[in-house]
């Protein structure tokens, strides 16, 4: 009896002994913290974790929102083939609000003006320095080289030395590259729905869809042999309009 009682002792007395020290199983695998973010991670990029089980989650969790926005693409796409197919009258009004929507360019201008007045704030930060009300201008200081009659779509300005390309009002910009006829061009677009053209820049300052204030910097041109004419161009319902016409020029020094 007494063998049995110590031999149970002393079983319970080693299962203390290795319950007390760690294996080597459980200390292997460590939960490893994320990383700080890297400089490209900040700008958009995912960060990669080292942690096998946090890593394979965010993996299955990306694949299933592009699963969900790939159904709902499918599922548009269905919808908007049905709809111009279909020749009931009930689904006229829509027919033509889509056909709209995807022909005519989205009026970001007039969306944010009405943000404006709705809500007292820009949907964006601007720079602010533009001054609501200022006169307009030319958006640099030149004469004009050639005029609006010469090719029916925008004049030429000749500034003499470098300078600022500024904004003739507040809107959107809703291009910003190069043209093949205009080379370095931005388009802004107005709440009251006409668009201004700057082209022959030899910089580019502003970036598309940001919203810019009333004699905003746009760019800057620098005169050179290849290039000592700034385009500037006014469109107002798929029409070109005379800057001169529009703008009061000040003839006096």
């Amino acid at each position: 009896m007494n063998k049995g009682v110590k031999k149970v002792r002393k079983s319970i007395n080693q299962r203390k002994k290795e319950r007390s020290i760690p294996s080597s199983r459980q200390s292997g695998k460590q939960i490893v913290p994320p990383p700080f973010p890297q400089e490209e991670e900040k700008h958009g990029y995912f960060p990669v974790f080292t942690d096998d089980n946090f890593s394979a989650k965010g993996l299955n969790q990306r694949v299933t929102g592009f699963a969900v926005k790939g159904m709902l693409s499918v599922m548009l796409f269905f919808a908007a083939a049905l709809l111009f197919q279909s020749d009931s009258d009930l689904l006229a009004g829509p027919k033509t609000w889509a056909a709209s929507t995807l022909t005519e360019e989205f009026p970001f201008a007039r969306v944010n003006q009405w943000y404006q007045e709705t809500f007292g704030a820009p949907m964006a930060v601007s720079s602010g320095s533009g001054e609501a009300g200022k006169t307009l201008a030319f958006p640099v200081n030149g004469a004009v080289s050639e005029t609006f009659q010469a090719n029916g779509k925008g004049i030429m300005l000749a500034p003499e030395k470098e300078s600022q390309v500024a904004a003739l009002q507040e809107g959107v910009v809703t291009f910003a590259g190069k043209m093949k006829e205009t080379g370095n061009t931005v388009i802004v677009q107005h709440a009251d729905n006409s668009e201004t053209v700057y082209g022959n820049l030899s910089s580019i300052d502003v970036h598309l869809y940001q919203f810019i204030d009333n004699g905003q910097k746009l760019g800057m041109f620098t005169p050179d042999k290849e290039s000592k004419n700034v385009y500037f161009a006014i469109e107002q319902n798929d029409a070109y309009v005379d800057p001169v016409q529009v703008i009061q020029v000040d003839d006096n020094p």
